[in-house]
């Protein structure tokens, strides 16, 4: 098990080195997924999108947990602290005549993994803002586990226990929990040995009616619930990836997790990079938010997290931005949405971070009606308990950009998308 200067050894070796990687000298894994926060009717879809609040509310809970102990609080972002425990409950209707249609819409990028000896197939979903791999296990007899593919120790020749247990709690209040092993795990053909995983014996039902199986996280070991190497690391480690780089495309079609370097034929130009600050996350600093060429809030940090589909900011900056948007008025305010004319949709919302100003789709703002003339925005103000100048990126702002995360620089990089 890691002690603190353990993580930070880790954590120090993979960021140090050569300047990031541009070429594609790696593995691709394709993805899958459908728009979660708009029904198939162009409607918003408000308890999905409550949910998911509560959801990404709880698993940065259970991150600053994890850096705390890790780490130490000297690790938190100014004015971070691990916030109450969030849960769910159905928000009133509002406004709204046409009934929702509940296309199950999945939330995640998903793709294949292999786990065991001979290799168990799961789909995965790849999370940035987490840093730890699970599964279900044949030991959960829950229903919530029935449809999922579960791993079984005593099917796999290279199954080694390890002390310890992995818990995590989640948005309607269950946990996902279970023993620790150490395994072989294959991505795009790249294989570690004795990666650190859970096969849970327990999982919420927020991932029971998910097609996905578990999680693969993909940011900084500082934030591990395991107190172990991710995956990603542990690749490079072995020398299974040669460059600490991954990259990400995001998109209703032709999504990609690239490993071991960037997918040159999904973007144009070099990436501009950033330097990571703080400890645990894909973070950067100096983030400012415009809207045209008006800068509307500035200097804030930004974490870059796939795992979710909203992007939050302090509710007071998040004020400020929609001030900005003609029209615009508070949806739901304790889960910080807020509404804009339809017909209006801003198409000139963008994120600098000191170069490029990268811009968000009106597409990939708008979260869909809410009456006849009013829409919802992705933008929401919410704090997390990262930090009182800290702002979450979830894919509405990714699926604009091709993203690389360089463990070897120890920068995030956004290049535009061929």
């Amino acid at each position: 098990m890691f002690v603190k200067a353990s993580l930070i050894t880790l954590a120090l070796a993979l960021s140090t080195g050569a300047s990031p990687v541009f070429e594609g000298l790696g593995a691709s894994i394709s993805f899958g997924k459908r728009d979660g926060m708009t029904t198939a009717d162009g409607w918003f879809d408000h308890p999905r999108a409550v949910q998911q609040v509560v959801r990404d509310r709880n698993k940065h809970r259970q991150n600053m947990i994890n850096l705390e102990r890790n780490m130490g609080k000297q690790a938190f972002n100014d004015g971070a602290e691990i916030m109450p425990m969030a849960n769910y409950s159905a928000p009133p209707e509002k406004r709204q005549a046409e009934k929702l249609t509940d296309e199950n819409n999945d939330e995640y990028w998903a793709g294949p993994i292999s786990i065991g000896t001979p290799g168990k197939a799961f789909l995965i979903d790849f999370d940035t803002g987490s840093a730890d791999l699970w599964v279900p296990s044949t030991n959960c007899t829950s229903t919530y586990c029935s449809a999922k593919n579960k791993y079984n120790a005593s099917s796999s020749s290279t199954s080694t226990p390890k002390s310890g247990s992995f818990s995590i709690q989640y948005g309607d209040g269950s946990t996902v929990s279970g023993p620790v092993y150490a395994e072989t795990v294959s991505v795009a053909g790249i294989t570690v040995k004795n990666q650190t995983f859970s096969p849970v014996n327990t999982i919420s039902p927020s991932f029971g009616s998910e097609v996905d199986d578990g999680l693969l996280g993909l940011a900084f070991p500082a934030i591990s619930n395991l107190r172990q190497s991710p995956f990603f690391n542990t690749a490079k480690a072995q020398g299974a990836v040669k460059t600490g780089v991954f990259g990400m495309k995001l998109a209703k079609t032709g999504s990609e997790l690239f490993l071991g370097g960037t997918d040159t034929s999904l973007y144009s130009g070099a990436p501009e990079y950033h330097a990571v600050t703080g400890s645990g996350f894909w973070q950067i600093s100096s983030g400012s938010i415009l809207v045209g060429n008006q800068t509307v809030v500035s200097n804030f940090q930004t974490i870059i997290d796939s795992g979710t589909t909203i992007i939050y900011g302090p509710p007071k900056m998040v004020a400020a931005f929609y001030k900005s948007i003609n029209g615009s008025q508070v949806y739901d305010a304790q889960n910080g949405f807020y509404s804009f004319p339809c017909k209006s949709v801003p198409s000139t919302v963008g994120f600098s971070w000191g170069g490029k100003t990268w811009t968000i789709s009106a597409a990939n703002f708008n979260y869909g009606k809410v009456s006849a003339t009013m829409c919802v925005g992705a933008i929401a103000g919410q704090d997390l308990g990262l930090g009182s100048s800290t702002w979450l990126l979830g894919d509405s702002f990714m699926k604009n950009v091709y993203t690389a995360f360089s463990f070897d620089s120890n920068s995030v990089g956004f290049a535009p998308l061929k």
